[in-house]
């Protein structure tokens, strides 16, 4: 019976429905996301920053501290408790959770990752692991975008837009960039921009963007001074910049999908805790930079201030040392990855958006460092401006979004003095990085497995078709041990021309064509003789229930058929038809392009 909430609700729906056209509706929408993501990005934001002061305020500067072989396996004790006997879900990979939402769940995400991966990541961040804010917050502002849209019952493409708004509010809510916050949704979320969304795009970047200013203020996420102007003689080291950024881009992301597949392997989730955790804890020991986002860092070496970045190590009196501050930053740029798939794989909550961009500031300074000391070249290279770029480099190589990187660095640092140099790192970064893959750290997952939406309309739609949809079982079932003459009158009640053959388990053993009997069918004399074993033909092919449709299609080019039978465990299901495939392919494609 319905209560008088739903009654208020249906007609609050009549009501918007007479009143509010779609487009004015999800405009509203966007905006209200937009708010709502900017203020989970500022209360983000303000709990880490609050945690990690509290832990860290009083730590040495120059000596090691033991404190950073606790702080992250409570963190991460704590979060894992949280995730694993409270929420009860998986949070992890935000981003990745974002995009199978959107080709697999009709961009429906849960009510509850509005706020658990707020709570999850801030602590695990806030206690020292070394992954960033962003991929939460992008979950979370996904899933404030799908719950607004499904509250007022709006459908998936709508609600799939609403996702995008919501991904895009976050990412400009916590980095100042709404700019940077639509490319994201473009280029990572792969979401097209057409004129039914390119303005809640904008409205909800905007507005998220806006709270965070309110907020906490006017000044950009990281301080940086262009002291030394950038010249067009500098353009051939900026070139192999590019390079030398798209192979620790491809380091990266291969590294880290090795310690994910190590940490898969490993079943019992305290036995992932305590190794995730003590890898975390002793490289944080070892390397303190490694703590948390690594902001503060970046800030360093975009400031020019080397030195500081050895502060609460054990080679903090070598911090002038050339030698030391090479193999320290090298260290940081190899070990990176390793803290962040400990903290992530040992039960942490967090991302990899920030971790690029470290490595990438860490790499370009490497980089510039190193050319300065070894006495290769005749000019002194800018080590703040390599740093930056760095940062748009390896965040292009490893995203696959070389236009959200350049837009991304300029505004949360303010160089678009550097836009040049920013381009050509980040285009020869990511075009090197594609040589080697076609995917990016987010995307690799969900396309292993065949669920990823893309910009290829063909792809997309096949992505969304789902085998299930496709399945018909209007085929009358035979056995082997029937005979000719019970083949004949199963034959006269059916309107197919096709017959499974199974078995009294209904494991599917063949099918007979009507073609391939048409001959004997009407010999009387063979009706006892003949058994549907002797005629029965095998399957050129086989679809396992639940098989990605692009795989389905390249069956049926592979063996030129027009119907297959689907399977489950070898349990005959159904079958499959060119014909149906293509209807929902067309019917599929109307609604996809339709703006």
């Amino acid at each position: 019976m319905p209560t008088e909430g739903d009654s208020m609700l249906l007609r609050f729906l009549n009501w918007r429905e007479t009143h509010i056209s779609e487009s004015q509706c999800v405009i509203i929408l966007a905006l209200l996301t937009g708010i709502a993501s900017g203020l989970a990005a500022v209360l983000l934001k303000t709990l880490i920053g609050s945690i990690s002061s509290m832990l860290t305020s009083r730590l040495s500067i120059s000596e090691d501290n033991y404190l950073y072989l606790i702080t992250p396996i409570i963190g991460i004790f704590i979060v894992g408790v949280y995730v694993r006997y409270v929420v009860k879900d998986n949070i992890s990979h935000g981003v990745t959770q974002v995009l199978y939402s959107i080709s697999q769940k009709k961009s429906r995400l849960k009510f509850h990752n509005m706020y658990t991966s707020v709570v999850a990541s801030s602590i695990t961040i806030g206690f020292g692991g070394s992954v960033g804010a962003e991929g939460p917050i992008v979950y979370t502002g996904a899933a404030i975008g799908s719950n607004l849209g499904s509250m007022l019952r709006l459908s998936p493409k709508t609600l799939m837009v609403l996702v995008g708004c919501g991904a895009a509010a976050g990412i400009a809510g916590i980095f100042k960039a709404p700019i940077a916050g639509v490319l994201f949704t473009v280029e990572v979320l792969m979401l097209d921009l057409t004129a039914a969304s390119v303005m809640p795009l904008i409205v909800a970047a905007v507005a998220g963007a806006t709270v965070s200013y309110i907020y906490t203020g006017y000044n950009l996420e990281f301080f940086f001074s262009q002291s030394e102007p950038f010249y067009t003689s500098g353009i051939p080291y900026v070139i192999l910049l590019g390079l030398f950024c798209g192979f620790v881009s491809l380091y990266f992301t291969s590294a880290m999908g090795l310690m994910e597949k190590m940490f898969s392997k490993l079943r019992n989730p305290w036995i992932k805790f305590a190794v995730g955790s003590v890898v975390l804890s002793l490289l944080i020991y070892l390397l303190p930079p490694l703590y948390g986002e690594g902001y503060e860092p970046i800030n360093m070496l975009l400031n020019g201030n080397v030195s500081e970045i050895f502060d609460g190590s054990a080679f903090y009196s070598h911090r002038h040392d050339v030698l030391y501050i090479c193999i320290f930053i090298g260290m940081i740029i190899i070990a990176k990855v390793f803290a962040t798939s400990a903290t992530n794989g040992g039960g942490g909550v967090g991302g990899t958006f920030a971790p690029s961009l470290y490595v990438g500031c860490m790499a370009g300074f490497f980089f510039a460092y190193l050319l300065n000391h070894i006495g290769i070249i005749d000019v002194s290279l800018s080590t703040k401006n390599f740093a930056l770029a760095g940062m748009a480099g390896v965040m292009a190589g490893v995203m696959h979004a070389p236009l959200m990187a350049i837009f991304l660095t300029a505004e949360m640092t303010g160089g678009y003095e550097l836009f040049l140099p920013l381009l050509i790192v980040s285009a020869i970064s990511y075009g090197t990085v594609r040589i080697f893959s076609h995917y990016s750290i987010y995307t690799k997952r969900l396309a292993q497995r065949g669920e990823l939406l893309t910009h290829e309309k063909d792809k997309t739609v096949l992505t969304l078709l789902k085998i299930d949809n496709v399945i018909e079982t209007d085929f009358m079932v035979v056995h082997p041990d029937m005979d000719l003459k019970q083949m004949v009158q199963v034959i006269s009640q059916s309107h197919r021309n096709l017959f499974p053959v199974t078995d009294s388990e209904g494991y599917l053993k063949g099918i007979v064509l009507l073609d391939d009997i048409r001959n004997i069918m009407f010999r009387t004399d063979l009706y006892k003789k003949m058994k549907v074993s002797k005629f029965m033909a095998v399957p050129p092919a086989k679809i396992e229930l639940g098989m990605p449709m692009e795989q389905v299609m390249k069956m049926f080019d592979d063996t030129n058929a027009w119907n297959l039978p689907v399977v489950d465990g070898g349990k005959y299901v159904g079958f499959v038809s060119k014909s149906k495939i293509f209807n929902s392919y067309r019917s599929v494609l109307k609604h996809f392009t339709d703006d």
